[in-house]
């Protein structure tokens, strides 16, 4: 079993489910959100390990909370998500990696029948002299005043086995970890540990145990500054650590100032500092991703364009020479279906004592891996929109009731967008159009479920506007008198023929009457005369 858990046969038997369909939706998952629509893994924390049954390949393997409970953020099980380097396209469902239901002598925790709530995790690759490799999982657990929990395995998907039990009390752990724990192996086999929720703490760490503080040093307080005190680094939580040539990299979660970038404080941001040294001192080097996907337009005003409020964690990573930021996005109206999401990063590091490293700040699209820009003749959901204003939100793949079902409907593997009113715009970044540039009979395929008004969906290229540059490609009416059932609508776009390169698409939602819900939308695709149209799920 994966853990220290005592999984039963119905929970065997669903993830199983859960694993034909990860197979069956290989193909499929390269958009952001990168994993399956029904999943909801935020706080991703990314690193490439080998793969322990392939030797000599390799994989990317995700550890995150796992948003399951649907009333709140996280939930009882860690599960594991990973991809072969060679092809991020593939990603499979490794299973349920960690529950916290017993203490060290096997006996159940006195908490809910299915254990603690587990926050954001990290996991650390340490190899001793042997070339021997261990993995150490930190699952971010601290109920009945708990130390975190540090667990250990032979293989990155585990079986992990808790090894910081207190002596004198086998429900108890040992240990400095406090919220959002950070694990870091330096090249000299020193291991260093990071926490903190609104103070930044980091220490430098035992290495036999992996959890108390070494021998001789002491945790360093407020490592950089925090969101509440003086100072540019403004430290919310989500502490993550990378060494990127001979520089430290701490990346996590920061509360920007009231006014800043133009916009209300939040803490939807991840930023980065770096240093010479692990434990600092730190220089701040900037934002990666903004949640709020803010743009400015051209009379030099900011907006939101994705979710205006959130928490965000996650770290960078660098697969076959090319650095991503993984981060989560906000679903649903309550945000507790939170989802994972990445984006390319392009990293400068001036080597040597004083050296800058430049991090670029990412943009919020729905390509995910495919940075070439989405296929615009296969299916896509509409829940994979990277620009929503006026109302729109994503509707979490939930079924009711935690406790006496899957948190998840396996059959469906679609995100519908809902909340759309007069006003509303859902859009997508990017398309790569040059495989519809110069072609003729083109058209576009909408599937929506029309909710009794009469409107019309524009369609555009670019932008949402003329104004703003865009292209109008057409228009879908609706009546007003359309049943409320699923209907494909199809319409010709020819002026889409004389658009190419990688470009943004956008569906704006008039109406006479405001503040209704005009339809909710399910997905779309381009079609052509002589193209095969491969037929997906999401």
């Amino acid at each position: 079993m994966h853990g220290d858990t005592r999984l039963n046969l119905t929970g065997y038997v669903r993830h199983l489910v859960v694993l034909l369909l990860s197979l069956y939706a290989d193909a499929l998952l390269a958009a952001n959100p990168y994993l399956p629509l029904w999943e909801h893994i935020p706080d991703g924390e990314p690193y490439v390990f080998d793969d322990p049954d392939n030797p000599g390949r390799k994989r990317v393997y995700v550890y995150g909370s796992h948003d399951n409970r649907q009333s709140m953020w996280c939930g009882r099980d860690l599960v594991l998500w990973s991809a072969p380097v060679e092809d991020l396209n593939k990603w499979r469902f490794d299973g349920v990696i960690f529950r916290s239901v017993d203490d060290a002598n096997g006996n159940p925790i006195d908490r809910k029948r299915l254990g603690d709530i587990m926050f954001a995790p990290d996991v650390a690759l340490k190899t001793d002299s042997s070339g021997k490799k261990t993995y150490i999982l930190v699952p971010n657990n601290m109920a009945s005043k708990r130390k975190s929990m540090i667990a250990k395995s032979d293989r990155p998907d585990g079986p992990f086995k808790v090894c910081n039990w207190d002596a004198k009390d086998p429900t108890r752990t040992r240990g400095c970890l406090g919220l959002d724990p950070a694990l870091f192996v330096d090249d000299d086999g020193r291991v260093y540990g990071y926490w903190g929720y609104w103070r930044s703490m980091a220490a430098e760490l035992d290495p036999e145990t992996m959890a108390d503080v070494k021998p001789g040093t002491k945790v360093i307080e407020d490592m950089v500054s925090g969101g509440k005190q003086p100072g540019v680094f403004r430290f919310f939580e989500a502490s993550s650590v990378r060494k990127v040539k001979d520089k430290y990299v701490f990346i996590y979660s920061r509360k920007t100032e009231d006014g800043e970038f133009g916009l209300y404080s939040t803490a939807y941001t991840l930023a980065y500092a770096y240093s010479d040294k692990p434990l600092g001192p730190w220089t701040y080097g900037g934002t990666i991703i903004d949640g709020r996907a803010r743009e400015k337009r051209n009379d030099g005003k900011t907006v939101v364009t994705a979710s205006p409020w959130g928490n965000t964690h996650g770290s960078i990573c660098e697969i076959n020479g090319k650095w991503y930021v993984f981060y989560h996005r906000q679903c649903g109206r309550k945000g507790d279906g939170r989802q994972a999401m990445v984006a390319p990063v392009d990293i400068d590091v001036e080597e040597g004592a004083g050296g800058r490293v430049l991090i670029s700040e990412a943009e919020y699209t729905s390509e995910g891996f495919e940075t070439d820009g989405l296929d615009p003749f296969e299916w896509h959901s509409a829940g994979i929109m990277s620009y929503f204003t006026g109302g729109p939100y994503m509707r979490p793949c939930y079924v009711e009731g935690y406790d006496n079902a899957d948190p998840y409907d396996e059959k469906i593997n679609r995100g519908t967008v809902m909340n759309i009113m007069a006003g509303s715009v859902v859009g997508y970044k990017y398309f790569d159009f040059r495989k519809t540039h110069g072609r003729k009979s083109l058209k576009l395929e909408l599937k929506l479920l029309p909710l009794g008004e009469k409107a019309t969906v524009e369609v555009w290229a670019i932008r949402p506007s003329a104004d703003e540059g865009g292209v109008k490609l057409g228009e879908v009416p609706l009546s007003g008198n359309e049943e409320e059932k699923q209907v494909l609508k199809t319409i010709d776009v020819p002026s889409l023929a004389g658009i190419d390169g990688r470009k943004a698409l956008f569906f704006v939602f008039n109406a006479a009457r405001k503040g209704f819900s005009i339809c909710e939308m399910e997905g779309f695709r381009f079609n052509a005369d002589n193209v095969k149209v491969e037929r997906r799920t999401r």
